[in-house]
């Protein structure tokens, strides 16, 4: 009997064999990061997920948390990973109060069923973040990838209001509550944000839901230069204008944008065609809101000397704010060797993104940089191959990047890059992170280092 077919024997008795897989073939679609488990659990209950926990620390095994598997290369690679533990078998509704604006769901469940059981009462989770299409509740929140919608909405962190997760130990927790005025315990649930999956799994979440807006708009302006593009969404933003969204697209992001149109046979804007700098911004409110702020958003392009500034059409504006939204996902797919930073920056400054751009054309790389709200900037490196000489010169860049937001006490994180530079980049983390309070977060969650060993998470 080989490994995987004993482990899963015995997980079969433990939680059912309807719900143990271990067939070569399902196995190779679970790979991360050149790892394959050598066992799929499907739970359909958080009692399964307790169980499978307590027998992998019982046989010292490594469980790592899935959904749909849309954003499994976000961290570092995992250093053992000996069970996929399926999470997308747990999909229901606990519980919805729309009069409260509260929301109880299963970590599996999709976010477009999601979305579609709340368009129907008139309500929405803004949760508008890359692969929207497969992506579930659980995995957003565990990816910590950023919403489209943060400006408006604040990230998750914002409107998680309590979650269920299994621990380390095998132990069900609660965190919070179901109601939004929760004041009891510690708000430990919002360290689930962005762990992928190091500290437990997730089973349950509950949200604030918010009204869904009655009309929707989108504003384009171009810009000669990163610094006169700046200038325009700082007078926005001081204009108090209450916008869902703000971002700021390199001349890289915008040929990209191009591509993609063009090859999917929508219309490219003329304008795309002939500027360097762009910056979108997406309205929502009532009708004669979202003409108001239209009317004030061509205000502003005209005082700053905007190349071209306009009003999208409802097409367009769908178009364009949803490849916004996916943006992280066809950056991933520009190019076979490519790497992503996060940049988080206390104020965006046009020296930074001049920098970055230095940096990649100093490697003879292409670049592309998205100004996101709250200070992110998203920095994309496209290599061509994955041979030694792109894998150095991505490091040098990973590095610079990191040298370049230290500088404006910033943070940099890598989002996506190939193996060899996540390895590269794990192993600096790893000997920067001795004693620190992420460490400790992990001990008190995982003290067993069950869930997913080795996948560090957080600044490079």
């Amino acid at each position: 009997m080989t490994v995987a077919a004993n482990v899963a024997g015995r997980l079969a008795d433990a939680i059912g064999a309807k719900r143990v897989v271990f067939a070569a073939e399902e196995l190779a679609t679970y790979e991360i990061d050149g790892l394959m488990p050598s066992t799929i659990v499907r739970p359909c209950s958080a009692e399964e997920v307790a169980e499978t926990v307590r027998f992998a620390v019982a046989e010292k095994l490594a469980v790592l948390p899935l959904g749909s598997r849309s954003k499994c290369d976000l961290g570092m690679p995992p250093t053992q990973y000996d069970i996929a533990l399926d999470m997308t078998g747990l999909r229901s509704i606990a519980h919805f109060d729309a009069g409260d604006l509260t929301l109880s769901v299963d970590a599996g469940m999709p976010l477009r069923e999601l979305e579609v059981y709340l368009k129907q009462r008139r309500q929405f989770l803004p949760l508008a973040v890359p692969c929207f299409e497969s992506t579930t509740v659980g995995g957003s929140v565990a990816s910590g990838i950023d919403s489209a919608l943060r400006l408006q909405y604040g990230s998750a962190r914002d409107f998680l209001i309590g979650a269920e997760f299994i621990d380390g130990t095998g132990q069900i927790c609660k965190s919070g509550g179901r109601v939004v005025k929760n004041v009891t315990g510690y708000d430990l649930h919002k360290l689930l944000i962005g762990s992928l999956g190091t500290l437990g799994a997730i089973t349950r979440l509950n949200f604030r839901t918010f009204p869904l807006p009655a009309a929707f708009g989108g504003h384009v302006a171009g810009f000669a230069r990163s610094e006169t593009a700046l200038a325009y969404r700082r007078a926005v933003e001081k204009s108090g204008l209450p916008l869902s969204n703000l971002e700021v697209l390199s001349s890289g992001v915008v040929e990209m944008i191009r591509a993609i149109l063009q090859r999917s046979g929508e219309n490219v804007p003329t304008e795309l065609e002939h500027t360097d700098w762009c910056v979108y911004s997406s309205l929502e409110g009532d009708e004669e809101v979202v003409r108001r702020i239209g009317a004030e958003l061509e205000r502003i392009g005209r005082d700053t000397g905007a190349v071209f500034h306009r009003i999208l059409g409802t097409a367009e504006d769908e178009s364009l704010g949803g490849m916004l939204r996916e943006c992280f996902e066809w950056l991933r797919l520009a190019s076979p060797a490519n790497v992503i930073c996060r940049v988080v920056l206390p104020e965006v400054k046009s020296v930074l993104l001049d920098g970055l751009l230095r940096l990649a054309e100093s490697a003879t790389l292409r670049a592309a940089l998205l100004v996101r709200a709250a200070g992110i900037v998203y920095f994309a490196v496209l290599a061509e191959a994955e041979d030694e000489s792109a894998m150095e010169s991505l490091q040098k860049v990973v590095a610079g990047a990191r040298t370049l937001a230290e500088a404006e006490n910033g943070i940099a994180t890598l989002l996506h890059a190939p193996l060899g530079v996540k390895q590269s980049t794990a192993r600096m983390k790893t000997a920067r992170m001795e004693s620190t309070l992420q460490q400790r977060v992990k001990q008190a969650f995982d003290p067993s280092n069950v869930f997913a060993p080795g996948r560090v998470v957080g600044g490079i």
